[in-house]
């Protein structure tokens, strides 16, 4: 898409990228507490705010359940908000995550995804926003530090929209993009500006206004309560891809709710979602190369999950293969598979599906890896059955 417009290409990691995205999104408060993987994002912010160039109270807490208790208070004042965790402090806020898109705050929080304990780990997989995918957040899912940097700013422009007022999640894979380095085009803060809400936000609270939240919830309230932000995150997508076109037109650069590659004649295809997908890509454009019938889809926007796009995407395909970089005990596969499977549920002619989990606790998923799911779809659609539902690949014996 070419389009003209005044950007600075700047080395940032994927932490910084995010921090520069707060900064241009001009941010009233900032209240974070520090955990691995994503501490440079708060403390290059708290940087700024000392140094004067952003112009916003940074709160320093004594918990990840403060910060987000910080945020919801200060959104529904009125302020543009931000907040980064990871892994045990993104479980910490757990009870608050419900509490904020039930009052329809508009809270932007990066995610350096890393491992829930036990045991302990700080490396990356997806299983701490797995864990928290049911709590009325949109997420938003980067594969480079270039994603991460646009996704925040898009995610801002979602989030205070007047017809869907949720909160926002900006995942971006710890170490692989929170700490590497990578060319980002920066734009000037005068067209993020046009690009982004004015403030302050409209539903901000006020003495001239009076209403009551967090409210008790009696039977006779809480189904139409809980309700209004069940049917806000419906509406939000088709605000996510307004988003994601304007961004588009002004900066040069969209995403859509997902990527895919190859798709017109597979009969195969992988789906992942992350970092990880850009190996993916690769190992399928080898087998491509090699005349295998493979396609490739990356899930951007886990929530409001792509139901639709991904069914008429996906449809005649044989057999579908999805990677998961988390795990459901209990159930029949992963958190992406569950939701990947349930597209086809009322149709007469629907592919077959199996599930990969792999790069859990950080472990590599190298090209082998990528080639042993491939070759095993490719031997479902020959056999036309799946024998194996959910395979963990690369797990030692």
């Amino acid at each position: 898409m070419a389009v003209q417009v005044q950007q600075k290409r700047t080395a940032l990691t994927g932490n910084y990228a995010v921090a520069e995205a707060v900064k241009l999104a001009d941010v009233d408060v900032i209240a974070a507490y520090p955990i691995t993987p994503q501490t440079t994002i708060v403390e290059k912010l708290a940087e700024y705010v000392a140094d004067g160039i952003i112009d916003a109270e940074y709160i320093p807490v004594e918990s990840e359940h403060s910060a987000i208790s910080a945020c919801l208070g200060a959104s529904l004042a009125g302020a543009r908000t931000f907040t980064a965790t990871a892994s045990q402090g993104l479980a910490l806020m757990h009870e608050i995550l419900f509490i904020t898109s039930v009052l329809r705050a508009p809270v932007v929080m990066a995610i350096a995804n890393r491992s829930l304990s036990a045991p302990l780990s700080i490396w990356n997989d997806h299983s701490d926003s797995m864990a928290e995918r049911d709590t009325g957040w949109i997420q938003i899912w980067a594969a480079n530090a270039q994603e991460v940097f646009d996704s925040v700013l898009q995610a801002y422009r979602i989030a205070e929209d007047r017809d869907v007022l949720l909160p926002v999640m900006v995942n971006l894979d710890g170490y692989i993009l929170s700490h590497t380095v990578e060319p980002v085009l920066v734009p000037e803060k005068k067209l993020v500006e046009e690009y982004l809400p004015p403030k302050p936000l409209w539903n901000r609270l006020s003495v001239k206004t009076a209403y009551t939240l967090g409210v008790v919830g009696p039977p006779e309230y809480y189904f139409e309560m809980k309700y209004q932000a069940i049917d806000a995150i419906e509406r939000s997508r088709s605000k996510i891809k307004e988003a994601d076109e304007v961004y588009g037109e002004m900066f040069g650069r969209s995403y859509g709710v997902m990527e895919h590659h190859f798709m017109d004649d597979a009969e195969v295809a992988l789906i992942a979602m992350g970092s990880v997908a850009e190996t993916a890509y690769t190992a399928i454009k080898r087998w491509r190369e090699r005349g295998a019938k493979v396609g490739f889809v990356r899930i951007r926007v886990f929530r409001p999950f792509p139901a639709e796009e991904l069914r008429d995407l996906l449809k005649g395909l044989k057999v579908i293969g999805i990677l998961d970089r988390a795990t459901s005990p209990g159930s029949l596969g992963g958190p992406a598979f569950a939701e990947v499977s349930t597209i086809f549920v009322n149709e007469r002619q629907r592919p077959l599906v199996k599930n990969y989990i792999a790069g859990l606790g950080g472990r590599d998923v190298p090209f082998s890896g990528f080639d042993y799911m491939i070759q095993r779809l490719l031997e479902a659609a020959e056999k036309e059955e799946v024998d194996v539902l959910c395979e963990y690949v690369g797990l030692r014996e």
